[in-house]
């Protein structure tokens, strides 16, 4: 099943975030003409090349709505951190996977651990430069959803974890 985005939809694509479809084109791949959407993420210009019928395939996804945003949340709050225990470079590769599959509910799950475990012990480079990306992910499509600005957002979510900080 295609998804089915217009030239000036915003849409989600795993690893680079929130992107707009700027065109839709018919372009030869592999000897054969296929429709295709012409992406631009928003957060660094970068262009990307979608075939329609890969779209769904690929994790291309429309932004949340206001239940999907609702989801996130709970998922933010639950507090409960998954595999505690684990050396860093173990659940560095987990987060990293769960971040490709674009999809908002696994980001929101990342984001929750590390900044649970932020609170009760030094992350490592990679596992706060993970921090940093699931956030800015989240942070973005949840502003740009519901009309809110992204400082707006961060402060939303700081608050979810201010009984964490100490």
């Amino acid at each position: 099943m295609d998804a089915t985005f217009q030239v000036g939809d915003k849409a989600y694509y795993p690893v680079h975030g929130v992107a707009e479809v700027v065109a839709l084109e018919q372009r030869d791949v592999g000897g054969q003409s296929t429709h295709v959407y012409i992406l631009k993420v928003l957060e660094s210009g970068l262009r990307i090349m979608v075939p329609t019928g890969n779209a769904a395939a690929v994790g291309l996804r429309a932004l949340m709505d206001d239940d999907e945003i609702g989801e996130v949340y709970e998922i933010l709050q639950a507090g409960e951190v998954v595999g505690d225990g684990q050396t860093w470079n173990r659940r560095h590769r987990e987060y990293m996977d769960k971040l490709k599959t674009g999809s908002a509910f696994e980001i929101a799950e990342v984001l929750r651990d590390l900044c649970v475990l932020r609170a009760t012990k030094d992350l490592s480079f990679g596992e706060r430069r993970v921090l940093e990306q699931a956030r800015g992910l989240l942070v973005k499509e949840i502003a740009l959803a519901t009309g809110k600005t992204e400082p707006e957002i961060d402060r939303e979510i700081d608050s979810l974890f201010d009984d964490y900080a100490a």
